[in-house]
């Protein structure tokens, strides 16, 4: 056992697959999955496992430097909306607002893995974009740092809550 890690092994290789700027998508249990998708099917019963559980661990097994989805979760799920700013507070990830459709018919044909809940929550899709540790890639003095990682890092430095 792996005390603190993730247990279920397709999901732990998925995830370790993953580079900078891959996506990793979290969806409810209705979402059109494509045919080929890496797809890793954590639903196992009527809202189990939840989206926000997932969107949990996530945000602490992989860095993620945006969180794309329906821009109406906003106004008609705020509750929903309002879990997902708790979670990514301070991981410096933003957030981007799109449609549901796009989530369909783009991101999910490229997403890296798309990992399906048993979640009957509406409006609980989410496109994670993979990046990598803001802190751990430029250490040394000499060398310039990019513009989006001090941009990320002030994010984390002041525990920013995302807001579309």
């Amino acid at each position: 056992m792996r005390p603190n890690r993730i247990l279920h092994p397709e999901l732990a290789k998925a995830l370790a697959i993953c580079g900078h700027s891959d996506i990793v998508l979290v969806t409810d249990a209705g979402f059109p999955i494509p045919k080929d998708a890496n797809r890793v099917d954590l639903g196992y019963y009527a809202g189990r496992a939840d989206v926000l559980d997932i969107l949990r661990m996530l945000r602490q097994e992989i860095f993620a430097e945006d969180v794309a989805f329906a821009a109406e979760v906003k106004t008609h799920h705020p509750a929903l909306y309002s879990e997902v700013q708790d979670i990514f507070t301070g991981s410096g990830a933003t957030f981007t607002g799109t449609t549901h459709e796009n989530l369909i018919e783009d991101y999910a044909q490229r997403a890296k893995v798309v990992i399906r809940s048993g979640s009957l929550n509406a409006w609980a899709n989410f496109a994670l974009t993979c990046s990598t540790d803001p802190f751990a890639w430029f250490t040394e003095d000499d060398i310039a740092i990019l513009d989006s990682y001090v941009e990320r890092r002030k994010r984390i430095d002041e525990n920013q809550k995302p807001e579309l």
